[in-house]
C-alpha cells in the first residue's frame, strides 16, 4: 500500500525574507512518507552549450503532478567549465567535488555535464524516460521548519548499522541568465531547481536540529527546500522529501 506524502503549510511569519545570505520561512512541515521518493540530480553549467537541453528536461518537472511526492529534481552548477568563457554564477567548488565523488565512489563512469543521477546512480538516457515509481519503502523522512529551525526524523524501517547523514538544501526558481560569452555566447537561459545552499549533519538517533542553509541572494521567484538522508561516507541518497517555502504574499 502506497503511503501518501503530506505537506502542510500553516502561516506564522506569513513572509519570505532573503536578507544578505540568510532565509526565513513560515511553520512549514513535509513528510515524504515510507515509500522511496527518487532523488533526480543535474550538474550543469551555463558554460556547457550541451547543458540547456538537460535544464530544460529537469525544468520540465515544475510542471509534473509527482513533484515532491515521488520525484525530487536538484541542479548542482558545477565550476569546471568556469574557464573556458564564461563565469556560472550558480557554480560552486563543492558542486563539483560532489560530482567528482560520485565518480569515486562508482555511481557515474566519468565526470561530465550534462550529467544525470537517479537515486545515486548515473542516468545516461535522461532524455527518454521519466523516473517511475520506486518499489522501496525506506522509511518517512519528516522536516518540521519554524522560522530557520528545521527538526528532522528519519523513522527508518531497517535498523541502521550506525549514524546516517542529513543533507538539507534550498532551491530557487524562476531564474534567468543573458549569457555573455563562452559556448552560450547570445542565448538567454532559464534555470529552475538550482542550488543555491546546501549544508549536513550527522546523527545516530535519526533525529537531527538544524537551521536553514545559507544561500546565495538571487533573484529567484520562489524557493523549494529539499532533504536526503545517506550513509556518512556515501552520497547515494536512501530517502527525500521537499516541497515549496511559502513565498511573500
Amino acid at each position: 500500500m502506497m503511503t501518501v506524502k503530506t505537506v502542510t503549510v500553516s502561516w506564522m511569519l506569513a513572509l519570505l525574507v532573503l536578507a544578505g545570505a540568510n532565509l526565513s520561512a513560515a511553520t512549514l512541515q513535509i513528510s515524504s512518507g515510507e515509500q522511496r521518493v527518487n532523488l533526480v540530480e543535474l550538474y550543469t553549467s551555463e558554460g556547457c552549450s550541451s547543458c540547456p537541453p538537460a535544464e530544460a528536461w529537469l525544468n520540465g518537472f515544475l510542471k509534473d503532478e509527482d513533484l515532491w511526492h515521488r520525484v525530487i529534481p536538484v541542479a548542482f552548477h558545477v565550476d569546471y567549465w568556469d574557464y573556458i568563457g564564461w563565469k556560472d554564477r550558480f557554480a560552486q567548488s563543492r558542486f563539483s567535488d560532489r560530482q567528482y565523488r560520485y565518480q569515486q565512489e562508482g555511481g557515474i563512469r566519468t565526470v561530465y555535464t550534462p550529467g544525470v543521477l537517479l537515486n545515486g546512480e548515473e542516468l545516461r538516457s535522461w532524455s527518454r524516460q521519466r523516473p517511475g515509481v520506486a518499489d522501496e519503502t525506506p522509511g518517512a523522512l519528516t522536516l518540521d521548519v519554524t522560522g530557520n529551525h528545521v527538526t528532522v526524523r528519519f523513522a527508518s524501517t531497517s535498523k541502521p548499522a550506525g549514524e546516517m547523514r542529513l543533507h538539507l538544501a534550498i532551491l530557487a526558481f524562476g531564474l534567468t541568465s543573458e549569457i555573455a560569452a563562452g559556448e552560450n555566447r547570445g542565448r538567454q537561459l532559464a534555470h529552475e531547481f538550482v542550488v543555491v545552499g546546501m549544508s549536513a549533519s550527522d546523527a545516530a538517533d535519526l533525529n537531527w536540529q538544524m537551521q536553514l542553509p545559507e544561500i546565495r541572494p538571487t533573484d529567484a521567484k520562489r524557493h523549494a527546500l529539499v532533504a536526503w538522508v545517506s550513509e556518512p561516507d556515501r552520497l547515494r541518497p536512501l530517502q527525500a522529501t521537499g516541497g515549496w517555502l511559502p513565498a511573500k504574499p
